[in-house]
């Protein structure tokens, strides 16, 4: 579970550096798209949160710079992700355990008759 939610941040930072690095470079219509998509889990999160409000005024008044805003941005999908594989493997994991359970009733209620 945490393995896979490792692997899964990794490769959204990687994903994330590219496309932040070819904004730069090649500022093109459909990078600029692909940055914003990449921002609305985290920006959505934080505003879930009630924290989007007071970083966007920060960032607006020049007190906060841009770097630091991809920085908390990629902390909050990281951490997202890792809640996300949490609450997966807490589901799957508790149906595993029910299936398992079943079937050890219906062997056991097999073997007595």
């Amino acid at each position: 579970m945490a393995g896979n939610a490792f692997l899964l941040s990794i490769i959204y930072l990687l994903v994330g550096i590219a496309v932040e690095g070819a904004r730069r470079v090649y500022p093109s219509t459909f990078v600029q798209r692909l940055s914003l998509s990449l921002d609305a889990l985290p920006a959505r999160a934080l505003e879930f949160v009630g924290a989007m409000e007071p970083l966007r005024r920060v960032y607006l008044n020049g007190k906060l710079p841009e770097y630091q805003v991809r920085l908390i941005f990629g902390v909050t999908t990281v951490a997202i992700i890792f809640v996300l594989a949490f609450v997966v493997g807490l589901i799957v994991g508790g149906l595993r355990s029910y299936v398992e359970r079943r079937a050890l009733r219906k062997y056991n209620q097999g073997g007595r008759g």
